[in-house]
């Protein structure tokens, strides 16, 4: 049970824009910690100054391990405490907080998009603010009408990052589709977290939903874009915020794909959010048949950063209010991961969700390169089995 003392201050910060203290005081009252100590000047104190990110116990990617490896093997004593006082590498992140990632290199071009094709920088601007993008641009791209694909990152990502891990521009080269990466920066959050959790971040025409409609439609208007097949996924904090996508936007976006992520409206607030994420969300945003997005969702059963139930609010917002009928599909990737899959079709046949549960999976991109951040290679693709979702789903006319 949370402490609603500690719940109300951590508020109280929040809004006062000490969001630093207000992390360090949940992250105690979490951990099952009292609050701190009062004095008669007013309400409970946090120290101002030393306070850490959380980091979060998992597994390193490749490179990372190399790194640990190289930095265990340092013939100095120096470099053996340097390496032992660094943070573990992590396959996860807390949407909308701060977070010590792996150490690693950047990736090279040659990871991010294939020979022959071209990623491009760009950049957008409304009343809400600016946002920069990468857009890929598939080698077969003629002047005629192609997909396009919105991927919104993770916390600490960036799109080459995002775009190596997830090796969606290898994917969208085989099946002709543009690609773009919005760009959360550290000026609007911290961990460069999309602020999915805070109320006027989750409305359309207003705050980074606008930013991101508003690069979607800007590509739409530079490049041949086919309008009736365009769509939006992300991953963790990237994925609450295509959710938002798809429930603020059902007539831009024909579907969505949520990689261990959240729901629309399971949280107001910051300390909202950790409740969404440690327990799953409750939300009051539903969608009738007419605006409901067909989405696909993956979710680890072992994630400890957002809570599994999540995928299943996710699935049951997309569906709107419509009946369903559902039919299961198990399997295992060769030497990886267990995985359920969860089909829901409507009374004319046409599926409107998948769900993934991807058995021993962590907080990570299913089936992702080490070449990018918070992926797992050992679980199904989650790549190549959502482009193939997506471009079985088109606006209707």
């Amino acid at each position: 049970m949370l402490n609603p003392n500690m719940v109300r201050e951590a508020t109280r910060l929040t809004r006062s824009g000490r969001l630093v203290e207000a992390t360090a005081l949940l992250q105690r009252m979490l951990r099952g910690e009292s609050a701190p100590a009062t004095d008669a000047a007013g309400p409970a104190r946090t120290k101002p100054g030393r306070l850490e990110p959380p980091t979060i116990e998992g597994k390193a990617t490749r490179v990372a391990e190399r790194e640990h490896q190289r930095a265990r093997a340092a013939p100095t004593q120096a470099a053996s405490a340097q390496a032992r006082r660094r943070p573990r590498a992590v396959v996860g992140e807390i949407p909308g907080l701060n977070l010590r990632g792996p150490i690693r290199r950047a990736p090279a071009m040659r990871e991010i998009a294939p020979e022959g094709t071209r990623f491009i920088e760009g950049s957008f601007a409304n009343a809400a603010g600016r946002r920069s993008y990468k857009l890929f641009i598939p080698s077969c791209s003629k002047g005629q009408p192609l997909p396009l694909v919105v991927m919104l990152h993770g916390c600490t990502q960036s799109p080459d990052d995002f775009a190596a891990g997830t090796r969606m521009n290898f994917l969208a080269e085989e099946q002709s589709c543009f690609v773009v990466y919005p760009e959360q920066p550290s000026g609007a959050n911290q961990a460069k977290c999309w602020n999915w959790f805070r109320s006027a971040d989750q409305q359309r025409d207003g705050g980074e939903p606008s930013l991101i409609a508003g690069i979607t439609r800007q590509i739409m208007r530079k490049h041949a874009i086919d309008p009736k097949r365009v769509y939006v996924c992300g991953l963790s904090a990237g994925g609450a915020a295509a959710a938002i996508m798809a429930a603020t936007y059902p007539d831009l976006y024909a579907a969505a794909g949520i990689h261990s992520g959240l729901a629309c409206g399971v949280a107001r607030d910051l300390p909202s959010a950790l409740v969404a994420m440690r327990q799953g969300g409750v939300s009051d945003v539903t969608a009738d048949a007419r605006s409901a997005v067909p989405t696909i969702v993956f979710h680890g059963d072992r994630d400890t950063t957002v809570h599994p139930d999540n995928a299943d609010r996710i699935v049951a917002q997309s569906s709107g209010a419509t009946r369903q009928t559902k039919s299961v599909v198990r399997g295992r990737v060769p030497g990886g991961h267990a995985y359920t899959r969860t089909m829901s079709a409507d009374p004319d046949g046409k599926v409107t969700s998948e769900h993934w549960t991807i058995h021993g999976a962590g907080h990570a991109w299913s089936g992702g390169s080490p070449a990018g951040s918070y992926t797992d290679p050992k679980g199904p693709d989650a790549t190549r089995e959502m482009l193939r979702f997506f471009l079985a789903h088109s606006l209707a006319s």
